[in-house]
C-alpha cells in the first residue's frame, strides 16, 4: 500500500509541475506578462524551494524532486513574467 501512496504522490507532483507551462507558453506566444501576478509566482517558488531541502534533509527522495520539478517550471514562468513585465505597451 505504501508503494501505490507513493507512486500517486509522485505523479501528483509531476501534474503539479505541469500545471506551471500553460502559464509559461501563454506568456512566450503573447510576449506579455500582463496579467501575471509575480508575487504569486515568487511565494510558489519559495514554497518549492522549502519543499525540496525538506526532501532532502529528510531523505525523501520523491518530495525532493517533485518539489525541485515544481520549482524549475514555476521558476520559468518568474523569469519569463520578469523577462517580459517592462515590454509591454504602456
Amino acid at each position: 500500500m505504501k508503494e501505490i501512496v507513493t507512486f500517486f504522490f509522485g505523479l501528483g507532483m509531476v501534474f503539479n509541475a505541469s500545471l506551471f507551462i500553460p502559464q509559461a507558453i501563454r506568456i512566450v506566444q503573447t510576449k506579455s506578462s500582463k496579467n501575471v501576478a509575480l508575487i504569486t509566482f515568487l511565494g510558489f517558488n519559495f514554497i518549492q524551494l522549502n519543499g525540496v531541502l525538506y526532501g532532502y534533509y529528510q531523505n525523501d527522495l520523491v518530495l525532493m524532486y517533485g518539489n525541485l520539478i515544481s520549482f524549475i517550471s514555476c521558476a520559468t514562468v518568474t523569469v519569463l513574467a520578469i523577462i517580459y513585465r517592462d515590454k509591454e505597451p504602456r
